[in-house]
This record gives C-alpha cells, sequence and structure tokens, in this order.
C-alpha cells in the first residue's frame, strides 16, 4: 500500500530484502580518502547511499538467509557489511533498527509507558511462583500472556492470552518467566496508529468477557475515532523516548471511556485498519518517507 502511494507521487524506490544479500543483491562500500562511498544493486537497479533518503524497515529476511551455503558466520559478516553501510549513510529511518529493537521489549515499554503518562494496568513478570501467586491474590482476575509475542513458525505449544480462573497453579511459572497484568474489563479496543506526527485511531466495540482483541469475531467493524488529548500528548512523549517514527498503540477501554495502554509494536499492521476506516495510514507513511533530507516533516 506505501509503495503504491509512492510510486503515484514518483518518488523513486528500492526494495531489498536482506535474505538476498550475497545473491540476487549486490553491495559494495568505499572508506578512502576520508570519505564515504556505498552502492546497493537489486535487479539491475543501483542505488547510491549519497541517494538514499529514508529506509522504511517492514519484516526483513535474515541476511544471507536465501544464500547458497548460508551459515552463521555468513549472516553476521552479512550483517555487518550491509547494516554497517546503511548506518554510515545520512538516512531518516522508520524505525531505525537500535531503537526497534529496544522497544519491541515489552518490560521497557510498560516502564516507559508510565513515564509518558498513560494508564496502565498492574503487570508483574516473574519466574517465582510465591510472587505470582501473591500478584493473583492481590488483583484477582489476572491475565497470562507472553512478553515476546506469538512464536514463529508453528510450534507444538504456544501461550495464548488467557484470563485464569480463581486460586491458579502458578508452579510452572519457575520454568519460564511468565507476564502477569490485572484484566482490564473492556467494551472496546483501540487501535492508535502513529506516523511522525500523525494520529489515526480506530476502535472496535468488544463482546463482554473479551480477553484478546486479536481473535473471535466480535461483529463489529473498526471505526475511526477522534484521540482525546491527553492520549495524544502520551503517545508524542512515548514515541520521542523510544526514537521511533512509526508506532502502532493498543488500548483496552474500559466502562469509563479510561484507555488502558496494553503494549506498543513498532513494526505494527495498519492495513486492516485503513482498509476499514478509509484512514490515509499507508498515504501518511509514504509522505515521511519522502521528505528530503533537512526537511521537517510530520
Amino acid at each position: 500500500m506505501v509503495v503504491t502511494k509512492l510510486h503515484e507521487t514518483g518518488v523513486a524506490v528500492m526494495r531489498l530484502d536482506p535474505a538476498d544479500l550475497p545473491g540476487k543483491a549486490l553491495m559494495s562500500a568505499d572508506y578512502a580518502r576520508g570519505d564515504f562511498e556505498g552502492h546497493l544493486s537489486v535487479n539491475g537497479h543501483v542505488l547510491s547511499m549519497g541517494g538514499l533518503d529514508s529506509v522504511w524497515v517492514r519484516r526483513p529476511g535474515e541476511p544471507a538467509a536465501h544464500a547458497p551455503r548460508p551459515s552463521v558466520w555468513l549472516t553476521a559478516e552479512t550483517h555487518q557489511a550491509l547494516f554497517g553501510m546503511l548506518y554510515s549513510a545520512s538516512a531518516r529511518w522508520m524505525n531505525h533498527p537500535r531503537n526497534a529493537d529496544q522497544a519491541r521489549l515489552k518490560p521497557w515499554q510498560l516502564r516507559t509507558a508510565h513515564l509518558s503518562g498513560f494508564a496502565v494496568p498492574p503487570t508483574a513478570i516473574t519466574t517465582s511462583p510465591r510472587l505470582a501467586q501473591q500478584f493473583a491474590k492481590e488483583h484477582g482476575d489476572v491475565v497470562v500472556k507472553s512478553a515476546s509475542g506469538p512464536p514463529p513458525g508453528d510450534p507444538a505449544l504456544a501461550l495464548p492470552t488467557t484470563l485464569v480462573g480463581p486460586d491458579p497453579d502458578f508452579s510452572a511459572v519457575a520454568a519460564g518467566p511468565a507476564l502477569l497484568q490485572r484484566y482490564i474489563p473492556k467494551r472496546a479496543d483501540i487501535r492508535l496508529t502513529c506516523v511522525g506526527t500523525q494520529l489515526f485511531a480506530a476502535r472496535k466495540a468488544a463482546e463482554p468477557g473479551q480477553v484478546d482483541g486479536r481473535y473471535g469475531d466480535t461483529g463489529h467493524a473498526w471505526e475511526a475515532v477522534p484521540v482525546p488529548v491527553r492520549i495524544g500528548r502520551s503517545v508524542h512523549e512515548y514515541v520521542t523516548l523510544a526514537g521511533l517514527a512509526y508506532a502502532a498503540f493498543d488500548f483496552a477501554e474500559d466502562e469509563e471511556s479510561i484507555w488502558w495502554f496494553l503494549e506498543c509494536n513498532q513494526g505494527g499492521q495498519f492495513g486492516f485498519v485503513e482498509l476499514e476506516t478509509g484512514q490515509p495510514i499507508s498515504e501518511a507513511v509514504a509522505r515521511w518517507l519522502s521528505q528530503r533530507k533537512g526537511r521537517r516533516t510530520t
């Protein structure tokens, strides 16, 4: 959707999967005479690092994954070469991998959400069955969920977001960190997409007792809603602290219309929201990417 918007405005785009380097893609970087020159070539198209304005990171493959003889060493070498060259350019990133790696960490998200002024449900991450039991006793209805999200591939065992019953057995918590969060009875899910300084909020009514808004058909569609002033201030504070140009926030709206922060996905999907609400999110991303170096963008 974004590439289509960029093409419509005549912006030159090069699409690169790091998994195709070496092989389908070529790179060369020259550090000499106190200066730097770098080039990427994909499908016969050549890009100079001096002409690179912005980089959109959108679920890239692992470097060298498609090489004839992939290896851990080759992946490390290719990552060093490719990203070392890209970091040497003066391009703008959505989002810079360094900031994105930090932003993925759920414990860090929760702390940053507190600092940004969001309402955050009481949460504990622990490997202590005793402390987990104590948390559940203190907060009553508790949701157990994965901190890192769904595992890749098709695992035989995964941890869905689950509302635990009374007097749960937390003995298995000792086997690995568990994220426990006070359950928020919600009347709606909120997805807020931040692109630069632009905010797009969408609301979807929830079914009574619904825990995870990503699963199950509620019979309701996403609808565009205004962003409360307080939420907008907190979002801008959060992305500033995180160093993010793009972020997708998930909130649970309770019966008192409080938006409770659940998570911030630095690479979250937006297409489903745009298709249902008509919000011009992909156009906003394309506009941010197409800004020339040194110019202010929203």
